[in-house]
């Protein structure tokens, strides 16, 4: 499976002004990251749920590997925010 076919989706979020919500670590959100992204911890996500709701737009999250991401996507489609997972970090940034 390439990782086009793997992370469907991107490219067409990306048209649709969809935000990248990277959910790493500060440390790791420091060590690199996709321009402009927003950074929210996994583990403060739930808090922060309103904000990404009122910014109205859908959202693709990325991580490390994938896994936090695909967690974070979850989450925000439980609280009906439109969402995917883009994966690694340097994934979605190279659709940029």
């Amino acid at each position: 499976m390439d990782i086009d076919n793997k992370f469907e989706g991107i490219k067409e979020h990306l048209d649709n002004a969809a935000i990248v919500l990277d959910v790493r670590t500060k440390e790791e959100y420091d060590d690199g990251h996709v321009e402009n992204s927003v950074h929210i911890v996994l583990d403060e996500l739930k808090d922060k749920i309103e904000y990404l709701k009122e910014l109205e737009r859908p959202i693709i999250t990325c991580c490390r590997s994938g896994a936090r991401s695909e967690r974070a996507k979850e989450i925000l489609i439980e609280y009906d925010v439109d969402a995917i997972n883009g994966g690694p970090w340097q994934n979605v940034d190279n659709f940029l």
